[in-house]
């Protein structure tokens, strides 16, 4: 049995990235929210926080079911 190094340290380095910008876009996502509630105490309407943040977690889904997707298919 061999392994493949350079496919082994591929598979890492994208595991890795995906991590780190999946786990960034949603904690700017929690943010964003947390900012929308700031915005509508001081007297604001909060939608653009609100859409921000339905943008970060609609790529957060949008990450995870392609990942699903290539593990099944």
């Amino acid at each position: 049995m061999t392994i493949d190094w350079g496919a082994l340290g591929a598979v890492f380095a994208v595991a890795l990235g995906s991590v780190a910008v999946l786990t960034t876009l949603f904690a700017f996502g929690v943010r964003e929210l947390s900012e929308r509630v700031t915005v509508k105490e001081t007297g604001g309407t909060g939608t653009a926080p609100a859409v921000i943040a339905t943008a970060c977690f609609a790529v957060c889904a949008a990450i995870v079911l392609f990942g699903i997707y290539l593990i099944i298919a």
